[in-house]
């Protein structure tokens, strides 16, 4: 099977020549060729490379830099602004950068990111995905309500859900309840123009590797929205601090939970059909 992996953050060292607005808890570097090393080590054979919003901001490129030297292996997705008066032209000019297949907005409650999901920015964006054909990629975690209302106000644009919508640490132990807004997960399952994310999943685990405690809550994302609908990623290196990246990605390749024809589906089918991209080796 093609695996994909739906979320992957690749940067390169903090320096001059592109500085990091912020300093995550991530390693120094992990630059392109870095990650696919990683992706070689466990038989990954393409991603999306989401720019890092954390260190960048709406500065794509250097995953502009990334897809070029491995156009095979990166599909890139860019944040986008909706404080932009002029973001239409933002998506419009990205469409036609090699190997773009989407653009992706911030909808949490915090501070810069919290905004009402009637956002004349937000509307500004997701029309000009329709016309652009772009899927939005949405991070609402803690914040589903909004996220629901944003997506309910715009039938006709795909959105895709990031990290299973479920708010998750950067460092362990997993919270108490890291299942809490699941009912709302579930519900939204019901909108036809989106499709979720299963991407930081194992961060979410109170059980040592292989982290079995998380196929239970999954299986019930998985009977709601579909394995065509669901989209396995690693969000690698957000996750970093809980997992290496062969962590990540071993427990859905082994456990048996997971049907052949269902794994196949959950890591890579639905993620190709989703942003239309698969992956060519080399």
């Amino acid at each position: 099977m093609t695996i994909i992996d739906s979320q992957v953050h690749a940067y390169e060292a903090n320096t001059p020549k592109r500085p990091w607005h912020s300093v995550p808890n991530w390693p120094a570097h992990v630059t392109g060729d870095e990650m696919v090393a990683a992706m070689n080590k466990v038989g990954v054979d393409g991603a999306i490379f989401i720019s890092a919003f954390s260190m960048y901001r709406f500065d794509a490129s250097y995953a502009v830099e990334v897809q070029r030297a491995h156009p095979g292996r990166f599909a890139i997705v860019k944040p986008v602004d909706p404080d932009d008066e002029a973001v239409a032209d933002v998506i419009a000019e990205w469409k036609e950068t090699p190997g773009a297949v989407g653009i992706r907005i911030m909808l949490t409650k915090e501070p810069g990111r919290d905004r009402d999901p009637t956002d004349p920015g937000l509307d500004r964006i997701a029309r000009a995905a329709v016309k652009h054909d772009f899927p939005v990629n949405i991070l609402c975690w803690g914040n589903l309500d909004a996220g629901t209302a944003l997506i309910d106000r715009h039938p006709d644009t795909r959105f895709i859900i990031d990290h299973l919508g479920i708010l998750q640490p950067r460092t362990p132990p997993a919270p108490p309840q890291p299942w809490a807004d699941l009912p709302k997960v579930l519900e939204l399952a019901k909108r036809k123009n989106a499709v979720i994310k299963v991407s930081g999943a194992c961060t979410l685990s109170r059980e040592p590797y292989p982290f079995p405690d998380i196929f239970d809550p999954l299986a019930r994302v998985f009977d709601a929205w579909g394995f065509d609908r669901c989209l396995w990623g690693t969000d690698w290196t957000r996750a970093n601090a809980v997992v290496n990246y062969a962590q990540a990605v071993e427990p859905f390749l082994e456990t048996d939970r997971l049907s052949d024809s269902d794994r196949a589906m959950l890591m890579g089918g639905a993620c190709a059909k989703a942003y239309r991209w698969s992956p060519k080796k080399a």
